[in-house]
């Protein structure tokens, strides 16, 4: 029997397709949640519960856990260690690492070349307040964050600036990425890409009544066939990361596109409700195929 296990999140809707796929390709069902993994330098391997991550056959990595957070790198350590030690992990974890914060996604970005919303990153609140003053509207992300959880959005004129960004600081943003705030024209774009190639691309639309697109914040996906120049800035932006499934971020200005972020764990769900692709099919299937097994009977 192969033994191909998913790392992720029981109850997570697209963990749990993964899962399920696997387990109708290749009879054997695992969900690995990262915070029960233990390592065992005796034993030399991690575990979950008294399954040996080296006995199996290979891991996809869907979620590292519920929510983005600094020990998310600390997971990707350990999944560092089975892979280098043998155990095919798709995507790679170095790979993941490059783009699980917004710090290093933004650095490979702009030394790759990728056009951005002007963006700066600081530990200091008179440089960020002199950031926002330029800019005259700007976004404050924190590093490890999705859909908008824990975003802020802070103009030069607020009589509070420099008061409103320490608060954004000391919630545990020592750190502050801090973006100028773009004319979205009611949606932004997510291209995806399966080992380099191109998938489709979904749009998240907003409901008008919220800065940004995201469905926890009333947004919701449709259908989209972007202009080629959207696909391939997308596809020159992933390639950066060597990712085996990617979702680019693209937000389309009167400048021309430009890419938010780089996502290696994230448009599952906008490909389904919106194109009703069932990207875990395909990943399992490239999976197969790439450990030398091929589709099963």
């Amino acid at each position: 029997m192969i033994k191909i296990g998913v790392v992720g999140v029981a109850g997570g809707w697209s963990s749990e397709e993964i899962a399920n796929t696997l387990e109708e390709q290749t009879g054997y069902r695992l969900l690995v949640e990262m915070d029960r993994v233990k390592y065992s330098s005796e034993r030399e391997s991690m575990f979950f519960g008294d399954v040996d991550l080296m006995s199996l056959d290979g891991l996809i990595v869907k979620k590292i856990g519920a929510r983005y957070s600094p020990d998310h790198l600390q997971r990707l350590d350990m999944l560092k260690y089975l892979y280098k030690r043998g155990l095919p992990v798709f995507s790679k974890p170095s790979a993941i690492a490059h783009c699980l914060d917004r710090l290093s996604c933004t650095l490979t970005l702009r030394n790759g070349g990728i056009p951005m919303p002007p963006t700066v990153l600081t530990e200091d609140v008179e440089e960020a307040a002199d950031t926002v003053k330029e800019f005259g509207r700007a976004v404050f992300k924190p590093l490890f964050t999705s859909k908008a959880r824990g975003m802020q959005v802070i103009s030069g004129d607020d009589a509070n600036l420099s008061a409103r960004i320490r608060e954004f600081k000391n919630m545990g943003n020592s750190v502050m990425y801090i973006q100028k705030m773009i004319h979205i024209p009611g949606r932004d774009l997510g291209v995806a890409f399966l080992g380099g190639k191109y998938i489709a691309t979904y749009a998240r639309v907003s409901n008008g009544q919220s800065w940004n697109t995201t469905t926890a914040n009333g947004g919701r996906y449709e259908a989209c066939e972007p202009e080629n120049a959207v696909i391939e800035l997308a596809r020159h932006a992933q390639e950066l990361f060597r990712l085996d499934f990617t979702c680019v971020d693209v937000v389309e200005t009167v400048d021309g596109p430009m890419v938010f972020e780089v996502s290696a764990l994230g448009g599952f769900r906008g490909l389904w409700e919106a194109r009703r692709i069932n990207v875990a099919g395909m990943i399992v299937h490239s999976v197969l195929e790439s450990i030398g097994h091929g589709k099963l009977d």
